[in-house]
């Protein structure tokens, strides 16, 4: 599929074939997708939690509000980023690129980061939000439906996925075969509002 169409024809479905199933080389391709997606540099925030076990995706049914979309579809993935990805070892965000720049790189990083929580915060949701599209344009691109979520308690959401102190949960992403089509776009604001050229108008 061309990737505009993918972009075109992506949308949020919530309906899913409990009895479908991805398979491993699908998923493989799906996530070997969604990780070329691009981090501030290269830190690699995202971790992806494949959740296969049919008792733990009940588990996390009962905290995401009852949506069965959560155990009906044939992928669900909890989109998380390791919040001190930036400090452990950066020089390996560059590995295979010459040592002087390696260290050089792995200088950079520290001096964005170091004492910056808000930046080391508000890259971790950059992460995974760019992972996340990329995993559902692949998905759409392959001929399934997803659907991104966020209407579940985070913390139950780590605790049952033993989510690290140093770790965030960003939001869940669904795939599978639909079973319903989309419902029809509304609500678009016109180009006028949300393209602007240069600068806000003067208020």
């Amino acid at each position: 599929m061309d990737t505009l169409e993918a972009i075109r024809t992506r949308r949020a479905i919530r309906a899913y074939d409990p009895d479908h199933r991805i398979s491993d080389a699908e998923l493989r391709t799906l996530l070997s997708a969604a990780r070329m997606a691009p981090s501030a540099f290269n830190v690699q925030h995202c971790r992806f939690v494949v959740v296969k076990d049919p008792a733990l995706r009940h588990e996390l049914r009962k905290v995401a509000w009852d949506q069965p979309h959560v155990t009906e579809a044939s992928v669900l993935i909890v989109l998380c980023a390791d919040r001190d990805a930036w400090k452990k070892d950066p020089a390996r965000y560059f590995d295979g690129a010459p040592d002087a720049l390696r260290q050089q790189m792995a200088a950079r990083i520290t001096s964005y980061y170091e004492g910056r929580a808000w930046v080391q915060q508000d890259e971790t949701m950059r992460s995974c939000g760019l992972a996340a599209q990329t995993l559902m344009l692949a998905a759409t691109a392959m001929g399934y439906q997803s659907c991104p979520m966020d209407g579940f308690d985070y913390e139950a959401v780590g605790r049952l996925i033993n989510l690290p102190p140093d770790h965030v949960v960003a939001m869940f992403v669904v795939i599978g075969r639909g079973t319903q089509a989309a419902a029809p776009r509304v609500g678009k604001l016109p180009d006028s509002e949300v393209i602007l050229t240069d600068r806000f108008p003067p208020r």
